[in-house]
């Protein structure tokens, strides 16, 4: 059967990608982004399959609003791809408070509106699917991009309380962590904080590090996501990304063997 999507940040990067791999499997997609002239092309190839809701995810009155409408247009929604979100980019004593609250109100709290927003319509319809769309770096901070890993590292905590308390309802939830993709995350997705000289050896290194490669397209990723939206016992969380998905298990391993140097330590306190 035809599947309902509804997709944030929809018009560019990995929301496109999955926009475009969801109507070519002949589902239908509500596609929201604070700009959605450039899905324009995608409704005129998929007529009657795409609808198009301007939205900005930090404004909660307007999720909610946004998200009847998409349950409205197709009459249910089977698929919630929490995708919207944003790069603060620099160190975190370089960024400004305003600069931290407008991430945070995207990366966060605007993933937290349209958990709240489709919770009620997934649990009267007896079910759903929300993928959470957080990184692989969520298992720790990086230099520069810190606040970055904050707002996702806090939806991932998030998500694991959102999975537990909906199951009973029949709505799986998977956080999907993706590698590194060229999405535009780092150009068009970005605020950049401005650079203070004391940190300017260890950017250069981070740049340098970094190099010129954007990573894979987002496109390579879709066939991942199309099935695991099709498992019938989806995974709590999957990393996107055979690199990431190695970077990921060595962080764990470096971690615990961390943890296990300084056991003795630990348990010098009864708690």
């Amino acid at each position: 059967m035809s599947r309902v999507w509804f997709i944030t940040g929809a018009s560019r990067g990995l929301g496109r990608a999955f926009a475009e791999a969801a109507l070519q499997a002949g589902d239908r997609v509500v596609g929201a982004a604070r700009n959605v002239e450039p899905l324009a092309d995608l409704a005129g190839k998929h007529p009657g399959r795409l609808v198009r809701l301007p939205l900005d995810v930090s404004d909660r009155a307007a999720v909610f609003a946004t998200v009847d409408r998409a349950a409205a247009a197709f009459g249910r929604l089977d698929i919630v791809l929490n995708n919207a979100g944003g790069l603060l980019l620099g160190m975190v004593e370089e960024a400004t408070e305003e600069q931290i609250r407008a991430h945070f109100d995207v990366n966060f709290f605007g993933a937290i509106w349209v958990t709240q927003a489709v919770l009620p319509h997934l649990r009267t319809q007896g079910g759903g699917r929300i993928l959470q769309v957080t990184t692989m770096g969520t298992g720790g901070g990086f230099p520069m991009v810190g606040l970055y890993a904050a707002g996702k590292s806090a939806l991932d905590s998030l998500s694991e309380a959102v999975a537990m308390e909906a199951e009973q309802f029949g709505v799986k939830l998977t956080i999907v962590q993706m590698g590194g993709y060229d999405t535009g995350l780092f150009t068009t997705g970005t605020t950049a904080t401005t650079p203070d000289p004391h940190y300017q050896e260890l950017r250069d290194k981070l740049i340098e590090m970094w190099g010129e490669d954007a990573g894979p397209a987002p496109s390579t990723a879709a066939p991942v996501l199309m099935e695991l939206v099709d498992l019938p016992e989806p995974p709590r969380r999957l990393i996107v990304g055979g690199a990431s998905y190695d970077i990921v298990q060595q962080a764990l391993q470096d971690r615990t063997a961390e943890y296990r140097a300084w056991e003795h330590l630990s348990r010098k306190a009864p708690g």
